[in-house]
């Protein structure tokens, strides 16, 4: 009986089994089509979105361009005359959907082409190469990679990074932030090196370029780009803006000056009218530098436009030391080398002169095969150097041509 119910029994499992596959293939051909249904569907949705987008970006490229022109006058019930770039003067309709009180002479907009309508408010244009003048990038340099210059550091920070970060502290006193330092020395003392580490500590708007690229060919040219390059540090504040080799550009006024002299005046005195006059500076601090204080203008010195004059002398003792340990800590020197030693032999040395020290040092190890620097090679650098400064060169009046 036992054998009969088991076998009976695996007849109807075997059934029940039969059953299920034929109903789950059944239900299989029934959902299969649904599924597929619903993929189509998302997939049309998709590429009908997609389409959309194509066809908006078609008819945005169809559209006519538009003109640029310059706001001369507002006229009552939306109107204004424009100065078109294509020569006459319109008196147009001004679009309703735009700001009023953005609206003012010497606005640049756009305008319909057909119509002549101002349609758009563009920002003033400003010049490539002061646009390129901005650091995106910031220096590796830090303050903690200059040697010798501790007094200067912290005037420095005093002057342009404090103001910005602390300008709570000079409205409870009363009195207005410096708006400006002039560091002076002589070359190779660390001047663009601070400046480089100023940018390094910041997280204003950096902007740098030499004094020179003011000067311009055509007339008027130079002041423009001044003008141009102030807006776009009061646009982007809060902005450092600093400029080497000052004195290319802000020599002493003479009464007898060719046409050059005179753009080169015109071009500094721009400069002076933007450190001290009118418009406010606000968040906008200005780093200069120069080997040739002597030739600046009086003006540009007073107080109120360079209001420190920071100068960044040759390293003492103690700082040419400081400035060997600095560079040294990556070097593969021997520990036998004694930076009292170096900085005694170096005594008209400034910073340049020992980072060019130090390179021709690592030069001669790597030309006598050696594991290390020695102090033998710093001996050797030293006298390449510095007995090969051209600047030591003039002084022994031996010129070459």
């Amino acid at each position: 009986m036992e054998e009969d119910e088991i076998e009976g029994t695996s007849k109807e499992l075997t059934q029940r089994i039969e059953e299920l596959q034929k109903k789950h293939e059944k239900l299989s051909k029934e959902y299969q089509p649904s599924e597929r249904r619903d993929y189509v569907k998302s997939e049309l949705e998709k590429l009908k979105r997609e389409t959309q987008e194509l066809k908006k970006e078609i008819n945005r490229l169809k559209k006519p361009p538009l003109l640029v022109g310059l706001v001369k006058e507002l006229l009552p019930n939306d109107k204004a005359i424009i100065e078109s770039t294509t020569g006459p003067d319109f008196i147009v309709n001004v679009a309703d959907f735009l700001p009023g009180r953005d609206l003012k002479p010497g606005t640049r907009v756009a305008l319909n082409k057909q119509t002549l309508s101002v349609v758009r408010i563009l920002p003033p244009p400003v010049d490539p190469e002061i646009m390129g003048a901005e650091l995106v990038v910031k220096p590796e340099v830090t303050y903690s990679d200059i040697g010798g210059l501790e007094e200067q550091i912290k005037e420095v920070k005093e002057t342009v990074e404090d103001p910005l970060l602390f300008p709570e502290r000079f409205k409870d006193r009363g009195i207005e932030p410096p708006k400006a330092v002039l560091l002076v020395g002589p070359p190779g003392t660390g001047k663009t090196m601070t400046a480089k580490a100023v940018a390094n500590s910041t997280n204003a708007t950096f902007i740098k370029l030499v004094g020179s690229e003011l000067v311009q060919k055509y007339i008027g040219e130079g002041a423009r780009m001044v003008r141009e390059l102030f807006q776009m540090a009061r646009d982007r504040s809060p902005t450092i803006i600093f400029i080497d080799e000052l004195d290319s550009v802000a020599t002493s006024r003479q009464e007898k000056a060719t046409s050059g002299d005179r753009e080169v005046q015109r071009t500094m005195m721009q400069l002076l009218s933007e450190l001290d006059g009118f418009d406010p500076l606000g968040d906008v601090k200005i780093i200069g530098a120069t080997n040739r204080p002597k030739l600046l203008d009086k003006a540009l010195l007073r107080p109120g436009r360079f209001d420190r004059i920071i100068e960044t002398p040759r390293p003492s003792y103690e700082g040419r030391k400081q400035i060997f340990k600095i560079h040294l800590k990556e070097m593969d020197v021997k520990d036998s080398i004694d930076l009292s030693f170096l900085a005694e032999r170096t005594e008209e040395a400034s910073g340049a002169d020992i980072k060019a020290i130090c390179t021709e040092a690592g030069m001669f190890s790597i030309r006598k095969d050696k594991d290390n620097i020695d102090k033998s090679d710093f001996i050797d650098a030293i006298d390449k150097v510095l007995n090969d400064s051209t600047e030591r060169k003039i002084k022994r009046e031996v010129m070459y041509a």
